[in-house]
């Protein structure tokens, strides 16, 4: 039989990938539902449909049909239905749909107007509790009015100081709340509410009789974001209670099978986010103080290694054993993200690793025995499939091959994992990526990427990106400066309120490393990365002319003026030395890359989005207008409509459209085209 011929991966590649997310197994560990992304290439609009794969063997089916958005599927208790959200029956509007699982039609369950976030069946399969946002009566009545739609807002009476998101524009007036859903009837009632307070993360009792959740109740939440609390509320609705935790951002909270405790995600302290996100447990009654059970460990109980793809995998909440004794938990840790779980006491011979390979674990859930696990796993060079782990065994296997004729058929080039001593003499970790076809007597030109945040990690996890520069002759490599997490506290709190320093220090550690290789062009070196890597892209090229080119995408350049035009405003004056820039200006424009712009020679592509608000385009025109005074090679590409987000969740065709300005300024000034 004759050999496949490989060919190399392309930026229309975006289109044939179908991306894998939020697998659920049913109680009976039969089988697992999961959901399917993809693009269709004439309109640009994202689907996602159902799909069901057996647990014993056998192929991948598509459950739900048609062009819409069919997400977070959840099994009944009972497993004989299948909960989902879709806006089947209205492109802008999702509603809870129920379809029997052994055949029948979708029944549309709820009729509201707004917003879902999460929802869960309730343990007798009665009723559903979420976590809505209404839709604002303005908006509302607007609606109505044709010619009030046509002429569209009149104006925006901003009231608080977080009054847009990312993503999502300006925030409604109206707040998310929790809400009890009766599953035969639709029937729903709305059990918190306020002007000023949301609530989140619902999950229910084991006795169905009660709700936990999630709430900052500050007289100005938006002024003090960390004091979070856990509240418990009867699900028939009345007063709630508080259970007293102490002050820092938390989530995710879940009553163990007994009633007895409620596991929950958090970080002690004001403003500190340098510190590991970790596993928290309190009794529900409220009495005794809540305990860290990882806070010895110093890693991140996070999911957060990331990728160029949409749907990152999520976050899970706790899960308990069914005797109580151990809670399952994700942990990014050394570029990836594995599964862990510890018992109830929090010493370190409780603590064991249950996937643990190499790559990234997303949502997991076990079936009722807790025989099953099924979960979804990605790595370097598939972005992600469904896994069923047998638990009395310790084997895994994999369920699923969404994508493996695309991959089958792509020469994604080899990547090298090292560990190296950064300036410090730290140990980093990075990776290099070679082309296909690496020829090690030839010399490359190369790019070095770098990561957002900073308070995530590269990883071993697929990145389109990457392999396209490659597959384009370029050697890529990435690594993780200090100021991410994944590798202790000490790692990420380097740069607390001293951007540039260590993370420049390591980044810089790191290229000496690969020019000296002997497949390095010296001469032909660029740079590039978004969000807080745009900010270092600007900071580098600030301060050093190794680099014959560089690309800074949705970057930060001047925290002063990021104050005022970030969603996060105020709030990043934590991570510099949390004051305001009238108490400290010097602090600062010391930290911001725009003060040493007039050093810069090194010719610089500027790539924004016009809708961007995490880092305001503002940030980006600001380095474009600078360079263009001080005569340095510059051009600026902006993307109307899009968010922070572009490279990985953005609309296909202007992904595309992206990665080609990159491709063509690093080709004009490394490759001399």
């Amino acid at each position: 039989m004759a050999r496949l011929k490989k060919r190399r991966i392309t930026a229309e590649d975006l289109y044939r990938f179908r991306l894998v997310s939020d697998c659920r197994i049913s109680p009976d560990g039969r089988h697992v539902v999961f959901c399917i992304q993809r693009v269709d290439k004439k309109t640009e609009k994202k689907y996602t449909n159902l799909w069901i794969v057996p647990t014993d063997g056998g192929p991948a089916r598509q459950f739900t049909h048609g062009d819409q958005s069919d997400t977070r599927p959840r099994w009944s208790p009972d497993g004989t239905e299948i909960a989902l959200l879709s806006n089947r029956g209205d492109e802008k509007q999702s509603q809870i749909y129920l379809i029997p699982f052994h055949g029948g039609e979708a029944r549309q369950l709820t009729n509201l107007k707004g917003s879902f976030e999460a929802f869960e069946w309730s343990p007798d399969g009665k009723k559903f509790v979420c976590q809505f946002c209404k839709r604002d009566e303005e908006e509302i009545e607007r609606e109505k009015d044709e010619q009030k739609k046509k002429l569209g807002v009149v104006s925006r009476h901003i009231t608080r100081v977080f009054f847009k998101e990312d993503e999502k524009g300006f925030l409604p007036k109206e707040r998310w709340h929790i809400w009890v859903i009766d599953a035969r009837t639709g029937r729903c009632k709305q059990l918190t509410d306020s002007e000023v307070h949301d609530e989140w993360s619902p999950s229910w009792s084991p006795d169905g009789k009660e709700v936990v959740f999630c709430s900052n109740r500050a007289k100005d939440p938006d002024l003090n974001p960390d004091a979070i609390d856990l509240f418990v509320i009867p699900a028939a609705g009345g007063n709630f209670r508080k259970i007293k935790t102490p002050l820092g951002f938390k989530g995710m909270p879940n009553f163990s099978p007994d009633g007895k405790w409620i596991a929950y995600y958090g970080i002690e302290g004001k403003g500190q986010w340098w510190k590991n996100d970790s596993l928290w447990v309190v009794l529900a009654d409220g009495k005794g103080k809540a305990r860290n059970l990882t806070e010895q460990f110093d890693f991140n109980v996070s999911s957060w290694t990331i990728n160029d793809l949409p749907g990152s995998p999520p976050m899970m909440p706790p899960a308990w054993s069914r005797d109580c004794n151990r809670i399952y938990f994700q942990v990014a840790h050394h570029g990836n993200t594995v599964l862990k779980s510890i018992g109830p006491k929090g010493d370190k011979q409780g603590l064991q690793t249950v996937i643990g390979e190499k790559g990234v674990v997303g949502s997991f859930n076990f079936s009722r025995d807790q025989s099953k696990l099924a979960y979804f796993h990605a790595d370097m060079k598939n972005p992600g499939e469904i896994w069923l782990r047998d638990m009395a065994a310790g084997r895994s296997r994999r369920l699923t091959q969404v994508n493996e004729n695309l991959l089958r058929a792509l020469d994604l080039g080899q990547i090298e994992e090292v560990w190296f001593k950064g300036a410090a003499g730290n140990d980093l970790e990075g990776w290099i990526l070679k082309p296909p076809r690496f020829r090690k007597e030839k010399k490359y030109p190369s790019i070095l990427e770098i990561h957002g945040g900073p308070g995530v990690q590269y990883g071993n996890f697929f990145m389109h990106e990457f392999y396209y520069l490659a597959a384009q002759g370029y050697l890529v490599y990435f690594c993780n400066p200090r100021g991410g997490k994944g590798y202790g506290e000490k790692h990420c709190k380097a740069i607390w309120n001293n951007w540039g320093t260590a993370d420049y220090d390591d980044l810089m550690a790191w290229v000496d490393l690969i020019e000296k290789k002997s497949y390095i062009d010296r001469k032909r070196m660029g740079v590039t990365g978004g969000s807080y890597g745009g900010y270092m892209t600007n900071w580098i090229i600030g301060h050093t002319t190794r680099f014959k080119a560089a690309v800074t995408q949705r970057s930060v350049s001047n925290f002063i003026s990021m104050y005022g035009s970030s969603d996060f405003n105020w709030a990043f004056q934590y991570e510099l030395g949390d004051q305001p820039p009238w108490e400290n200006f010097e602090n600062y424009w010391r930290q911001s890359p725009l003060k040493y712009i007039d050093k810069v020679k090194t010719p610089t592509l500027v790539l924004h989005s016009e809708q961007d608000l995490r880092c305001a385009i503002e940030q980006g025109e600001q380095v474009f207008v600078a360079l263009k005074k001080l005569g340095v090679d510059t051009e600026m590409v902006r993307f109307p409509e899009e968010p922070h987000g572009l490279s990985r969740g953005g609309r296909t065709d202007r992904r595309i459209e992206r990665l080609k300005h990159i491709l063509r300024w690093f080709d004009r000034y490394l490759k001399g085209k």
